[in-house]
């Protein structure tokens, strides 16, 4: 039995709706939503003022350039994130529409007011590395909890759209060119050694936002070409108790039609599906991946707040 493992990839996600974007819930669950922009801000603001800005880690975005101007200038942080978030808002509206909604603009007025507020919180570590990865933890954890709630706290995530509509640069390479920029502007401004920590935060960062939206619980879809196709599929739905979908494929060497079933199981079920396709046919050919949200029966259900 031949066996390909495999990955899968996941970016990052933005808080923006398009304009053919649902209309937003009313009640519990626009409640609900605003609950998630507040606490997400919170952390957002907890993590600069308790680990990023004491250690001068300006790993990328508008809190990123607000800790360049305080070493420059001596700015207060906040008041730099709500002079480059409201105009950019106020640019986005007008260049791009009503697209990016009442909660980005509370959002893009709530983080900096948050980090305002939770300016007093004493510092945790003056270890670079430490303040890197649990700064980039809490910060990811914080807009993890934003997107869940279908917001954004606006900044350079509104200029990346802006260049992206205008230029047809893509949205996610934008986003990495503004939050480069904001990088090497800190390698100029504070040191090179500050700047390769912000790259460790702005990773960390991004896995944390993954791991919040989607979580940890992985799942493996698997990918079976076998002459004995029939045989297996009837192991597969009694004996290890999953669901299954054929494929009509053709061998892209002999031309010839046959089968291909597509399975998704759970990490503590792979083994048990390797050793029964074995057994039933050691020839079988198995494409087995990462799979990261699977929603539907035996899975989570559509309902059960698995995210926007």
């Amino acid at each position: 039995m031949s066996v390909i493992e495999g990955t899968g990839r996941s970016g990052r996600r933005t808080g923006w709706k398009g304009r053919g974007a649902a209309v937003l819930p009313r009640g519990p669950g626009l409640l609900k939503e605003y609950a998630l922009l507040f606490v997400g801000s919170l952390l957002i603001a907890v993590s600069f003022n308790v680990f990023l800005s004491p250690n001068q880690v300006a790993s990328g975005g508008v809190t990123g350039i607000s800790i360049i101007v305080q070493t420059m200038f001596g700015f207060e942080p906040a008041y730099t994130q709500w002079a480059l978030n409201i105009p950019l808002f106020i640019a986005g509206t007008l260049l791009l529409g009503r697209q990016f909604g009442v909660k980005t603009a509370v959002g893009s007025v709530v983080l900096p007011l948050m980090v305002l507020l939770s300016r007093g919180l004493p510092s945790l570590t003056h270890n670079l590395l430490l303040a890197s990865i649990y700064g980039g933890i809490l910060i990811g954890m914080g807009l993890g909890l934003v997107f869940r709630g279908r917001g954004s706290t606006g900044g350079l995530d509104l200029a990346a759209q802006l260049i992206h509509r205008y230029t047809g640069i893509s949205l996610g390479l934008c986003v990495a060119m503004l939050d480069g920029l904001v990088i090497l502007s800190a390698g100029i401004v504070l040191s090179p050694e500050k700047a390769m920590y912000a790259l460790i935060g702005l990773f960390v960062t991004s896995k944390t936002i993954s791991v919040v939206q989607i979580g940890l619980d992985y799942s493996k879809v698997a990918f079976i070409v076998s002459s004995a196709s029939d045989k297996i599929r009837e192991a597969i739905l009694h004996e290890l108790g999953r669901g299954l979908t054929e494929l009509e494929a053709k061998g892209g060497y002999t031309g010839q039609s046959r089968t291909v079933l597509m399975v998704v199981v759970g990490q503590t079920e792979v083994t048990r599906l390797k050793t029964l396709v074995r057994k039933l046919d050691p020839k079988a050919f198995v494409i087995l991946s990462d799979t990261n949200e699977v929603l539907g029966e035996g899975f989570k259900l559509m309902g059960s707040g698995a995210g926007p």
